[in-house]
């Protein structure tokens, strides 16, 4: 009996003469495909130094319909004629290598498998794959040496031979989740950078210290000065004669003098770190955050609360690593020292908000799952489909390890639920971690006001830059909290998530919600805006299959649906009998 899988695994076919690919022609879903189905191409050759892939598996992600939702405004593709030069989006893939160009044949053998680190840098650009570069929306591919030769070298990782295919593209997805955990911000003065010092009420310039930081072991490049008085003034203007620093006096800021200041000594890049001495008021807030630089600091030392909340634009430390710090010490420094970055606290307490989404539910099933994870666990969501689902998902396996965890949905079960249930599993004293798992502002200042002392605010939803909410920082110096973001993996968290996958210790196909073919592709991008599903889309782009929820595959492909586990959760047995069934090669 010819098995066809084997042929389709060891490249033992004939390669066709033709490709589909899901292009984008511009802004909007009427934009992605051709009239609703995939372009046909010629199949494509590699060059010496190209290798040509086969897409086995490719998960839809959110990213991917905010592309094609903003075309060429996006800022990854910003400006590009998309008309003559579409877009093949997608980066969650699993991908077999065909054939390698003249060059690379004895680097890269048939039958070799991968996945993609999306956050491609070559000669120091930023050539994302799926965005820059062609993605995975497409059944074969070439891969060029902006992913094989890279500025962090190869950007493939391989992938073992008994490894599902879903399984190994969900990594991509899961890697962002492992990701967002691993963020470690700079606990220090930028070396190098431009330093502004700002009086607000209550200064404290007569008894303000700086351990470290402006020293001969580290300081800035330029340090600037907006009036300053005490001894702090005098300590400055010493050290900066001392160790050659630029030093630069100014009179009290205002918006406009502020804004030729960041013009004329940054280049408008920003400042590296704001440092405010006192209470400041929230214009001052709002007017120093605005000129932050790329992985800026806007540090406060102050004693006393804020009068009222500031607008702080929280899309920019999602995707710009702005920081909030401070202390209520009287050491510049303590500002920046910090025991706790983004991981969850062992045994702590956490709070998931908007938690059953396809990412959030990988978010709570990872911290209901991991070793040394969090005790108490709060999940809010206001979909009741998904929140069931995410019960479904995690309720037992967190009762096994002892984690008492909570569900509950704000709209149907009431805020005096929530607050309940925060008083139970914090005591009164605050979460250690809240996560925002939703792309939506309005939950940021309750989730911060509900964080205890050294407490994290975790903003993983991709909020835009530009997305101003209220918020008021004294616990950033009154507590010591913190609030951090991140946008995307690095390729280190890529392996790691891929190693864990392989050991057994992560099962990424259980966000496996709904699988079609290639014909299906565009299916799956609505089906991911209008949230269909309560978790991932996968794509298998060599066979043909309307897009199909897990569970309905009972009437649909009866022996592959009795190889799910539990009539629901994907399996690599299941993926091989869809395979095997519906593979149609030469």
């Amino acid at each position: 009996m010819d098995d066809i899988l084997k042929r389709y695994k060891e490249m033992d076919y004939p390669m066709p003469q033709t490709v589909l690919a899901w292009q984008m022609y511009g802004a909007g879903l009427e934009n992605f495909g051709k009239d609703g189905k995939p372009a046909e191409l010629p199949f494509p050759s590699p060059g010496p130094d190209e290798i040509l892939v086969r897409v086995d598996a490719i998960g839809i992600c959110f990213s991917d319909l905010k592309l094609i939702t903003q075309g060429s405004r996006h800022p990854r593709v910003l400006g590009r004629d998309l008309v003559a030069n579409p877009v093949v989006p997608g980066h969650e893939v699993s991908i077999t290598v065909v054939r390698a160009g003249e060059n690379l044949k004895d680097k890269f053998k048939p039958g070799e498998r991968y996945v993609v680190q999306a956050d491609v840098y070559y000669k120091g650009r930023n050539l994302a794959y799926g965005y820059a570069l062609t993605g995975g929306m497409i059944q074969y591919e070439t891969i060029g040496e902006e992913i094989l030769k890279g500025d962090a070298g190869c950007y493939l990782l391989p992938v073992k031979p008994e490894t599902g295919y879903a399984e190994a593209a969900l990594t991509e997805p899961w890697a962002c989740v492992v990701g967002a955990y691993r963020i470690r911000r700079r606990q220090t003065i930028e070396p190098g950078g431009v330093t502004l010092f700002v009086e607000a009420s209550g200064c404290l310039c007569d008894e303000v210290v700086i351990s470290e930081g402006i020293d001969e072991k580290s300081r800035p490049a330029k340090i600037i000065t907006a009036k300053l008085c005490g001894k702090l003034a005098e300590d400055l203007a010493d050290r900066c004669a001392r160790l050659g620093i630029e030093f630069i006096e100014t009179e009290p800021l205002d918006e406009i003098s502020i804004t030729a200041l960041a013009q004329e000594r940054t280049g408008e890049r920003g400042f590296d770190d704001i440092i405010v001495l006192g209470v400041p008021s929230p214009q001052q807030v709002e007017m120093l955050a605005a000129r932050l630089a790329k992985g800026g600091t806007l540090a406060v030392i102050a004693k006393e609360q804020m009068a009222a909340a500031a607008a702080v634009d929280v899309g920019r430390v999602h995707y710009d690593d702005i920081s909030f710090v401070g202390t209520t010490g009287n050491d510049v420094a303590d500002a920046y020292r910090r025991e706790r970055v983004s991981e969850l606290k062992p045994g702590g307490t956490a709070w998931f908000i908007g938690a059953a989404g396809p990412m959030g539910q990988m978010h709570v099933q990872l911290a209901a799952e991991m070793d040394g994870g969090p005790a108490k666990i709060l999940a809010t969501d206001v979909d009741s489909g998904r929140m069931q689902a995410l019960k479904d998902l995690v309720a037992d396996k967190a009762a096994q390890r002892g984690i008492d965890i909570r569900f509950l949905n704000p709209k149907e079960d009431g805020q005096e639920s929530v607050d309940r249930a925060i008083e139970e599993l914090t005591g009164g004293e605050g979460f250690d971690d809240v996560v925002l798992l939703a792309p939506i502002p309005f939950p940021i200042p309750e989730g911060i006001e509900s964080l205890g002392r050294d407490g994290v605010f975790n903003i993983f939803a991709g909020l835009p830059r530009g997305t101003e909410i209220g918020i008021d920082l004294t616990p950033m110096w009154m507590k010591n909290v913190r609030m951090v973001g991140s946008s995307g993996s690095s390729i280190e968290d890529l392996r790691d998530t891929l190693g864990r996958a392989e050991s057994g210790r992560l099962s990424t196909n259980l966000s496996v919600a709904a699988i079609g073919g290639i014909d299906a592709l565009g299916d799956g991008v609505a089906g991911v805006k209008s949230n269909r599903f309560t978790a991932k889309t996968v794509i298998f782009p060599q066979i043909e299959l309307p897009l199909t929820a897990v569970p309905d595959l009972k009437d649909i492909l009866p022996n592959v649906y009795a190889k799910l586990q539990n009539g629901r959760y994907w399996t690599k047995e299941a993926e091989e009998e869809l395979l095997r069934q519906k593979l149609r090669i030469g």
